[in-house]
This record gives structure tokens, sequence and C-alpha cells, in this order.
């Protein structure tokens, strides 16, 4: 009655349930702290600002120029003996410099504000990846911990059998799980045998290998108990070491998660119980499109391009002559020994100045530097896209890899619980076959871990193309 009671409970511990429930609201709310606080997103929306406050400074005309002048002696004149010059001028660039000026800066602050979306939006995907990498390194604990307490369920069972098919005295040698018992694990090989990873995961991560096991063959008598028992012992100290080593991965994805957050190492992370696939938002024949249209890596460089338009027309205007009008006051003092009508009276002079840029060298050369700047401009668009590109079809590979390996984990997770089912109960009635047993089990929670890696890797590949296609649902 015993081992049946302990079989049920196995049985229902290692049943696989799938309920989708993503706490989509927490995610969101990550995307708003992480765009508030971030520090490279406020450093580029600092230099934004920064540069719309070069528009009015190119967009003024120059300072006016005012002189004055004073006779230390006053100046004698046949209308009266001059006092003072003052003398005010207000120079004004070619028809049209200013505003091709303006124009510009107002292009160079609108590839700000693109380098700034660009920046958000990375920002907003480092926090979706470094959390569907949190979420798989937590259920891979989570996991791993399951299938420990089967382990120790099995433990108890073995025992159980090797107690009742043991001869007087053999009991007094059956072993107690201590460190000698487990010396032999190393970092990454109970989970390999039992479902876990210990490795930091990636887009590639899966959990095992069965094939540790997969070569042995124990004894079915009642003397294979000792080694049943061995075995389990073993996997066990390799499994503890491999949570405690996962433990620690959780730990540092946690402290760049809550980097991006610009919030303390510590600070807590809401994961979800239950990941759900996330949809794309577009036909995927269409991202690629909607990349070259939205990207805005590729509308700054077209910005700048447009600056560079507008900068030459601003250096061809430099070199026409710039005019100034101004105006000359005459203070005036009253000569006695003059008659004049005018006698004393302040003069008045409008003035009017022309520039003659007659050295082209200059203007020719910063017109030659604006087409060699724009040149460049276009190359960096072309590579630009080019990665684009290249980036869009190892995303792509990687969402359908990723689709694919979730229908294939779980019609394996369906079967694999399936001959699990059949193994307890075989080996309930007959007492044979704790190997296969054990290997099912393992599969089971193999497939369950691979399905939920593939899943997060599945929204992350989304996350990618959106963040190229700069698609949110959260709005700022």
């Amino acid at each position: 009655m015993k081992i049946k009671k302990i079989l049920v409970l196995l049985t229902l511990m290692v049943s696989f349930t799938n309920t989708h429930s993503q706490n989509d609201d927490t995610l969101e709310k990550y995307f708003q702290e992480a765009v508030k606080n971030n520090p490279t997103v406020n450093q580029k929306f600092a230099e934004f600002n920064a540069a719309l406050q070069l528009i009015p400074q190119v967009g003024s005309l120059p300072d006016p120029e005012f002189s004055a002048g004073f006779f230390l002696k006053p100046m004698e004149l046949l209308a009266g003996n001059q006092v003072a010059d003052l003398r005010l001028m207000q120079m004004f660039p070619w028809f049209g410099t200013l505003k091709y000026a303006k124009d510009e800066m107002s292009l160079m602050a609108k590839a700000k504000f693109e380098t700034f979306r660009d920046t958000k939006f990375q920002v907003m995907l480092e926090v979706q990846q470094a959390y569907y990498e949190l979420y798989k390194v937590q259920k891979d604990i989570e996991i791993s911990q399951r299938n420990l307490e089967i382990l120790n369920t099995l433990e108890r069972l073995s025992l159980i059998k090797f107690k009742t098919g043991s001869i007087t005295g053999t009991s007094n040698n059956i072993p107690k799980r201590s460190a000698a018992n487990i010396s032999s694990s190393n970092t990454g090989g109970g989970m390999q045998g039992m479902g876990g990873n210990s490795s930091l995961p990636t887009s590639n991560n899966t959990a095992m290998s069965s094939g540790s096991m997969s070569n042995s063959s124990m004894p079915t008598n009642s003397s294979s108990g000792l080694a049943d028992l061995y075995r389990i012992q073993i996997e066990i100290g390799q499994l503890e070491n491999d949570i405690e080593l996962l433990k620690n991965q959780k730990t540092t994805f946690t402290a760049l998660f809550n980097n991006v957050l610009n919030r303390e190492p510590k600070s807590l992370v809401i994961i979800p119980d239950t990941l759900v696939k996330q949809n794309l938002t577009v036909q995927l024949e269409g991202v690629l499109d909607s990349i070259l249209v939205k990207n805005p890596m590729l509308s700054m460089l077209n910005f700048e391009k447009q600056s560079l338009d507008a900068k030459k027309e601003m250096v061809t205007r430099m070199g026409y002559p710039m005019v100034g009008l101004g105006i000359n006051y005459a203070v005036n003092k009253k000569n006695p020994m003059s008659t004049l009508e005018m006698n004393g009276e302040d003069m008045i002079m409008p003035m009017v100045s022309v520039t003659i840029p007659i050295y082209r060298k200059k203007y020719n050369a910063m017109k030659k530097e604006v087409d060699k700047m724009k040149e460049a401009t276009e190359f960096q668009y072309q590579a630009t896209e080019n990665n684009l590109k290249t980036a869009y079809f190892e995303v792509v590979q990687n969402y359908l890899d990723a689709s694919r390996r979730i229908e294939l984990y779980a019609k394996q997770s369906s079967l694999a619980n399936q001959s699990l089912s059949i193994m307890i109960k075989n080996y309930s009635a007959s007492g044979t076959g704790l190997t296969d047993l054990l290997l099912i089990q393992q599969q089971t929670l193999d497939y369950e871990l691979r399905q939920i890696q593939a899943v997060a890797d599945y929204n992350i590949a989304i996350a990618k193309l959106n963040r190229m296609m700069v698609y949110s649902q959260i709005q700022f």
C-alpha cells in the first residue's frame, strides 16, 4: 500500500498542465519604467533638446555693431565743433542664408530625435530579452526542483523495494546519501541528466541529454536494488548542485534586468507563471518592407542627407555678398565764430556696406566638403540597410525555428506523459523497469522545459522584429 501511495504521488507530481496567463501589465510597467529612468535614453533625449536650441541660434541675424568715438578736443567745423561720432551697423546675409541654416539645424534635430527613438526601442528590447531569459532560468529552477522531488520519491521507493527484497543482514549496508555518494557530480552534469541547464540560457538553450543513462542496464533481481539506490543518489547530488548554480544565474539576470531599468541590482522582478506566445503585428512577408520604411536609423540618415542638402544651399549663399545697413550720428557743438544757420546742429548720415567675397577657394571647399559628407551618409545608409536585412533573416530563422520547436515539444511532451503513465503502472505491477521509468520521467520534464524555452525564444524573436519595425503597443 505504501508503494502504491508513492506511485500516485509520483503521477501527480509529473502531470503537466498548460495554463495561459501572462502578466502583460507587469511587462508594460517595466517598459514605462525603463524608458523613464534608463540613463542612455535620457542622454539621447537631452541631446535632442540641445539640438533644438541650435535652431534659433543659426536663424538669427548677426549682432549689430555699435561704435562711438569722442574727441578730446572738439573738431572745428564750419557748422559747429564735432565732439563725438556714433555709428550703428547691422549686417544682413544674402537672401535665404538664414532660412537654409534653420532648415539644416531643424533636420539635424529630427535626426537626433530618431536616434532617441532608436535608443528607446533598443532599451525596450533589452527589457524583453532580460525578462524572458530570467523567465527561462526561473522555470529551469522550478522544473529541476520538481525533478528533485521525483528523484527523492524514487529514492524512497527504491529503498523500500531494496529492504523488502534483501536477505537478512543486507539492509545494514544500505547507503546514506552524503557528500561521498555525490562526489562524482560536476557542474552541469545533473542538469544534463535531469532536465536542467548549467549554462546561462540563450535562445538556442536546451535542457539536457539523457545519454548518461541510456547505455546502462540495471539487473532486476534484489541485488540490483543497491545499484539503483546509488544511481538515484548520484543524480540527486548532481541536480542539487545545478539548482544552486541556476539560482546564482538568476541573481545575475536579475541584476542585468534591473540595470536596464536603472534600479538597485537586487530589486524584485515579477515573473509570470506561464508565458504566452506573442503575435506578430504584420504578415511575415511584409516585415522587411516595414523595417526599411520605419526603422529609425534609416530615418536618421535620411534626415542627415536632407540637412546636408540644406547646408549646401546655405554655403552657396554664404559666397554671395553681405549687405550692411547703418547710421552715423555726429554730435556737434556750436562754434561761436560761425554765423551759419546749421551751426551746432547734430548730423545724421545713413550708411550702407557690402562685403566682397572674392576669396572663392574657401567657399568651393565648403561645398565639396558637404558633397563628400553626403556621399559618406549615402554609403552609411546602404550599409545600415544591408545590416538590417541580414538581421531580419537571422531573426526570421530564429522565429521559424522556435515556432517548429514549440509544436514539436508539445507533441513530444504529450507522448512522454503517456509513456510515463504506462511505465508507472508496469513498475507498480511488476516492480521492474526502474531505469526505464527514470529515463521517461527525465524526458517528460526535459520536453516541458524545452517547450518553455521555445516559447521564450519565439517571443524574443517577435520582440526583435517589432524593434526593427519600431512597433510597440505601449504608448509614450
